[in-house]
């Protein structure tokens, strides 16, 4: 009986021991566990579906046939395709004034004067409603008889002018558009910035002769390298996966000239187009590995600048 009794002690004593020496090294991983197995669950999952079903023609009901690349293959010869990439190009292009104006509105916001706030709040305003609204607010702008614009439209010479029925103009009237939550979404990413940048260096620059834009360029902005890299990053993937607005304002028309890859993907595998969830997930492979340049780009120069200390 002791001997027995000592044996158990000494396997307690080696599990307790174990488990001390490697505590540190894998409670990290046991708190980051449930956060991990849901992005897994909810990101990496569907990544590799969406991947794998590219490779079959499908409708979503009947068994999926195995077509190898074909449906990326078909996908080159598809001019609907170039249209959407050429639109998500100039979204993409337009999209990053976004930037440079949030940092601007916050940069005028970041004062300490008398009814600031509530002038906070209106400009917070775009970010708190939804983008359907907007794209209902802006369509109704643009209506040509009777739209907030049509006197302007018509001081011009523009008189009946619809822009959304402009094949030519019609993708920069919705960009307008997208463009008026996305000020909002980087200008309060810039006020969170400038809440951190250090008053003593401030102080140091002016005693160094430093002012106005000399001020801002050397010695504020670098402090915002944190807010601006989120700031693009975010606005380039909110560009690149834009439908909503498209959804709403002109549904890729007129002709098929506003579409982009998210709407043509949609329209491709779950609308009356014909179901066709195989060449749909192929264009929602290409749009992922065009997000993930820009993405991995982005994160090896923060890497890159992390390791400088800059």
């Amino acid at each position: 009986m002791t001997i027995a009794q000592d044996a158990q002690t000494n396997v307690t004593l080696r599990q307790s021991g174990w488990w001390k020496r490697n505590q540190q090294t894998f409670m990290p991983w046991l708190f980051l566990m449930p956060g991990i197995l849901l992005f897994a669950v909810y990101v990496l999952w569907p990544i590799m579906s969406s991947i794998s079903i590219s490779l079959y023609q499908w409708d979503g009901l009947s068994p999926a046939t195995y077509v190898g690349l074909e449906n990326y293959i078909e996908l080159m010869d598809d001019e609907e395709f170039y249209t959407a990439l050429w639109n998500n190009v100039r979204w993409l292009v337009c999209f990053m004034a976004a930037v440079p104006i949030g940092l601007a509105l916050a940069l005028f916001l970041n004062q300490v004067v008398f009814g600031i706030r509530v002038i906070k709040s209106l400009f917070f305003f775009p970010f708190v409603i939804s983008q359907v609204v907007i794209g209902l607010v802006f369509t109704w702008f643009y209506e040509p008889n009777y739209g907030i614009i049509a006197p302007l439209l018509n001081l011009v010479g523009l008189e009946g002018w619809a822009i959304l029925a402009d094949e030519d103009y019609a993708t920069y009237g919705i960009i307008f558009a997208g463009l008026y939550p996305q000020i909002a979404y980087c200008m309060i990413l810039y006020l969170t910035g400038l809440n951190n940048v250090s008053a003593d260096q401030i102080e140091a620059g002016r005693m160094d002769g430093a002012t106005g834009f000399s001020l801002f360029w050397n010695i504020i902005l670098p402090q915002l390298r944190p807010a601006t890299f989120i700031a693009v990053v975010v606005t380039i993937i909110g560009s690149l996966r834009s439908f909503d607005m498209i959804a709403i304002m002109t549904q890729g028309g007129p002709w098929g000239s506003t579409n982009v890859l998210a709407y043509f993907m949609f329209e491709q595998a779950l609308s009356e187009y014909g179901y066709r969830m195989g060449y749909g997930s192929a264009i929602a492979t290409i749009l992922f590995s065009i997000m993930m340049i820009y993405i991995l780009f982005f994160i090896y120069r923060m890497y890159r600048d992390e390791k400088r200390g800059l």
